[in-house]
This record gives C-alpha cells, structure tokens and sequence, in this order.
C-alpha cells in the first residue's frame, strides 16, 4: 500500500493587526514518500521525477544540495539540530512544478521512527518571495503526545515585507490521515497579529486522481505565486506598514525548536 498521498482542501490566512484581513483559497499539495517516488508516477504520461513534464518534481526546488536526495538531505539537517539520526520514512507535502513554475511558501517533512507510524520530526522549509531564500525550521516531535503537536519559538527568518521580525510563532500539527491539519500563529507582546489555517482531506493516489487535481487546478503554483502578490497589494492599500529585509538578522539556514510552550 502506497503511503503517498492527494491531499485537497483550504487554506486559510487571517490578520488581526494592525488592519484586519483575511483570505481563504482552495488547493491541492502532494504528500510525497520519499522512498515511493520512482514507483509513484512510473507511467504517468503527464507527470515525471527529474524531467521536465506537465507536472513534475525537480530536486533543485527543495531542501539542500541538488546532488544531494532529498532524504539525505533532511536527514542530515534533522541530525545537525537534534543530535538525533532518522531511522524511518520521510513524507513531505509540497508543491510539485507545474507547467514549468514552482513555488512552495512552505514545504513541510513529515519524518517517522523505524515502525513508519510514530512521528520523530517535522522540518518545515520555508521560501519567501521575492527573494527566494529558503529556512527550515525543526521541530522536535519525540516525546511528544500525538494529539499535542504544539511548538513556540522565535521568528528568525524574513518572510513576508508586511510583517516584522520581532515575532514569536505558534504552531500546531496534527498527524497526517484522512485529514491533514496545520495552524500557525503570530504573536507579539500585545496579542495575537496573524495566523494561517491549512485543512486537507486525504485522497488516494491513482491515474483519476492525478489527472482530475490537474484539471481542476492546472496552474496551482502560478495561482500560489499571483496570490501572494495580490495581496500584498491589497495590504499596502489598506496601509499595513512595509518592513524592509532585514538583511542583517535574516540569513538563511536552519533553526531548531524543541517545541518548549511560551
């Protein structure tokens, strides 16, 4: 049984401070093994691993060195900020290129223990726009009740022009199944200044399933890049303050969270 998965739905941002707005849009993200890729999409006419296709995954688009696998490679950040050394699958949900474009905000890496069941990781890589800088974030899940996947920690890494750096996230997960649930939250001293809801519903992968979330969103990454900045439009309009990147405080890299509540 494939643990590769569809995984379709809402995502959902609301800002509080210092101007209410909020927007809500459906997508799609693939929930990728790593271990499944060649067997995925072997004699999918539409979709392909390391060629060019309709719809395909190009490693130099996520975390480290392209010559590199993807799964050294978050295996070797989780271990340079845990200590501790991966032992079982890795399963991320992302963004594929489609029709030549690929753009992730955030790619999240589901890492498990040797029985592919208990949650060890998550390494949540993080791209702004427009400069393209990556982050990965790790969070530590051992230990951990599986229904409280909860982590508070401090922004280190610029993302958006319409939020400052002096921000402490929250963030919540829970397990991949037939629902996929993520919330995060901004906080600063006076309250809460933003959060972001993503709510999926797990469909199986096959050759409908594949050709229908093509049809129905053919351009997903070129819709995820003109939302972004279509909103950015409408906050400058609503006169949310620009934050210039911090050049200095904001290096990309790597940071780690133990997943200590504030």
């Amino acid at each position: 049984m494939l643990h590769s998965a569809i995984y379709s739905g809402w995502v959902q941002h609301r800002r509080f401070a210092p101007r209410a707005h909020s927007f809500r849009y459906k997508l799609f993200m693939l929930y990728l093994d790593l271990d499944e890729l060649d067997l995925l999409f072997k004699g999918r006419w539409l979709w392909s691993v390391g060629r060019w296709n309709l719809a395909w995954l190009r490693r130099a688009d996520y975390l480290g060195d392209p010559a590199q696998p993807i799964r050294a490679a978050v295996q070797a950040v989780v271990l340079k900020e845990t200590g501790h050394a991966l032992s079982g699958p890795v399963r991320m949900l992302t963004h594929m290129r489609y029709f030549g474009h690929c753009f992730n905000p955030v790619t999240f890496y589901y890492c498990y223990a040797a029985d592919g069941v208990t949650l060890d990781s998550i390494v949540a890589e993080i791209t702004n726009t427009p400069w393209k800088e990556r982050h990965a974030y790790v969070l530590d899940c051992r230990n951990k009740p599986v229904q409280q996947l909860d982590f508070s920690f401090s922004k280190d890494f610029h993302v958006s022009p319409f939020m400052p750096m002096q921000i402490e996230y929250d963030w919540h997960f829970g397990k991949p199944g037939q629902a996929l649930y993520v919330h995060m939250r901004n906080l600063r001293g006076d309250g809460k200044m933003f959060d972001a809801t993503l709510q999926l519903q797990h469909q199986p992968v096959t050759g409908a399933t594949l050709a229908k979330v093509l049809l129905q969103f053919p351009l997903m990454t070129l819709k995820v890049s003109a939302a972004i900045y279509w909103q950015a439009l409408c906050l400058w309009l609503k006169g949310v303050p620009f934050h210039s990147h911090p050049a200095k405080i904001s290096k990309p890299g790597v940071s780690s969270s133990q997943g200590t509540r504030s």
